[in-house]
């Protein structure tokens, strides 16, 4: 009587992958799915503002700060005193959006000129502010 005995000692080695590849051929369906789903654009009006290709940009101030202190807004010098009503204006004039505004401002300018441009266009309104060189 020839019985085979097997160490008890050595691990099971096999592994069983088939719930393995269930799961993942059933992911790839899902996926393969809704993949074209996904990539479809959805177009949506949202508040009754029309979509973003009528939308006209907001207008463009551009104001230049040169080495004295001068104040250049679109080309044209302005004095110190006139930029709260003419920010004010832009403000009105742009109907709910904030214009925009971009200072050139030179590198020997005073920081005290540019930081009293800024706080004159925030008190007047004016949100969206870039700098360019």
């Amino acid at each position: 009587m020839a019985i085979s005995a097997q160490s008890s000692t050595n691990p099971m080695v096999d592994m069983n992958i088939t719930p393995l590849v269930d799961v993942m051929l059933v992911l790839l369906v899902i996926f393969m799915i809704a993949a074209p789903i996904i990539s479809t654009p959805i177009p949506l009006r949202l508040n009754g503002k029309p979509p973003i290709e009528e939308q006209t940009p907001p207008p463009t101030l551009e104001l230049r700060i040169d080495a004295s202190g001068q104040v250049f807004v679109d080309g044209h010098p302005v004095p110190m005193s006139a930029l709260p009503s003419m920010f004010s204006a832009e403000v009105e004039r742009a109907d709910a959006r904030s214009p925009a505004m971009k200072i050139h401002a030179n590198g020997e300018a005073d920081y005290q000129v540019i930081a009293k441009v800024l706080a004159v266009a925030e008190n007047a309104g004016v949100r969206n502010i870039a700098f360019v060189r």
